[in-house]
């Protein structure tokens, strides 16, 4: 049981402390990501916070209306639950800031402006406690190729590129990732990488088996 809860603890690490804001706020992004859906900011949205990656969580769930829980245990208080999932033995929230994860907890992590904060739902290996790796959707140039095909057809080509980040934020080609417009069209990736024509203004996210959602990009 112990072993339990030492296990939970370290996938949701957070230290709980005194929230005193500080006399400047920074502008950050905050996206948090659920078990089963983006809970607050696909398209990872800027807001003021007072200072850690800890105050995020807060002013997220101030301005999205989200419920978020600490509770405290013998090795320290930590984040529990988001949403409608609270920590188990095999999964928990962790957060990363600039596609790294803290070796700290969350209000020990004082942020600087433009940075972004994840808040996400970890199901985590059982033997190294490792957590999922997390999807990054970037804008990626057209090819020779790819503008003479625009420029033949003379229809707009938008192109991306997916990347997934472990929890030190090495980042590697997200393979087999699938971009998905809107609430219905999915193309698939090569080498991490595809291009999508007209979507009609839909948000564009990434998703691959095993790994956090992407941030979602016009």
């Amino acid at each position: 049981m112990r072993k339990r809860i030492l296990v939970t603890v370290v996938v949701s690490v957070v230290l709980a402390g005194v929230f005193v804001p500080l006399a400047g706020a920074v502008s950050v992004s905050v996206r948090v990501e659920g078990k089963t859906q983006t809970i607050f900011g696909s398209a990872e949205p800027r807001l003021q916070v007072a200072s850690t990656a800890l105050d995020a969580l807060t002013t997220a769930s101030n301005t999205g209306e989200f419920y978020f829980h600490l509770t405290v245990s013998s090795f320290g208080s930590y984040v529990d639950q988001i949403g409608l999932y609270p920590a188990t033995s095999t999964g928990g929230w962790m957060f990363k800031v600039n596609g790294t994860q803290p070796p700290v907890g969350a209000n020990a992590v004082t942020l600087k402006g433009g940075d972004r904060v994840l808040w996400y739902w970890a199901g985590f290996d059982p033997l190294t406690f490792a957590g999922p790796k997390t999807l990054l959707l970037t804008r990626s140039k057209l090819t020779r190729v790819e503008r003479k095909k625009v420029r033949r057809s003379h229809k707009k080509l938008t192109c991306y590129a997916v990347s997934a980040q472990d929890d030190k934020g090495v980042s590697t080609p997200a393979l087999g990732a699938v971009l998905r417009a809107g609430s219905g069209r999915a193309v698939k990736t090569k080498n991490a990488r595809a291009c999508i024509s007209a979507h009609g203004g839909s948000l564009v996210r990434a998703t691959l088996s095993g790994a956090v959602r992407s941030n979602a990009l016009p």
